[in-house]
């Protein structure tokens, strides 16, 4: 493998400069970058959906149990279509399902550091409930944030993932096979 490697050096390089131009995209057009993750996943649902609808399919032709399968490939398919033709409408679903989640896991934990501050004085938890509130409130009311905070995160993991690679590359070039 570490020989494969060396030999390859360029295509980690490459692999690294891919990366950090990623992450300067997630920087400075932080929409761009975060429609292109939601493309990423409309295309592997629909990949997904098509290759569950031929297990489906080849289930059926076998007097097998079908239709999980089948249900499984329809609903993957539409969802990916449904993806690329409206890339911007599911984003920002998924900031709304993100910041539901946010409130309703917000208020749970403030519910449990109730009990616990009763127990033992622990506030703590309560604490954590409010900032995951307070989170959920600021995706509802501002959705493009939220965008563009998961775009700045994805960046930020670009970067710091290309100038690994790039390291890397740069230092094994030279490495005899």
């Amino acid at each position: 493998m570490a020989g494969i490697l060396v030999g390859n050096w360029w295509v980690l390089a490459l692999r690294g400069a891919l990366a950090i131009l990623f992450a300067l995209v997630a920087f400075v057009l932080p929409l761009v970058a975060a429609t292109a993750m939601v493309l990423v996943f409309g295309a592997y649902a629909f990949v997904d959906g098509v290759f569950a609808l031929i297990a489906g399919l080849r289930a059926a032709r076998h007097h097998g149990r079908s239709a999980p399968l089948l249900i499984e490939g329809v609903l993957n398919v539409l969802i990916g279509v449904v993806v690329f033709l409206w890339p911007a409408a599911t984003l920002v679903a998924l900031i709304y399902l993100i910041a539901i989640w946010a409130v309703v896991t917000g208020v749970l934990l403030i519910a449990a550091g109730i009990g616990l501050i009763r127990h033992s004085g622990e506030w703590l938890l309560i604490l954590g409930g409010i900032i995951s509130v307070l989170l959920g409130i600021v995706l509802f009311f501002a959705p493009g944030a939220g965008v563009v905070a998961i775009s700045w995160w994805l960046g930020a993991y670009a970067l710091l993932f290309g100038i690994a690679l790039l390291m890397t590359a740069f230092r094994i070039r030279h490495h005899p096979i």
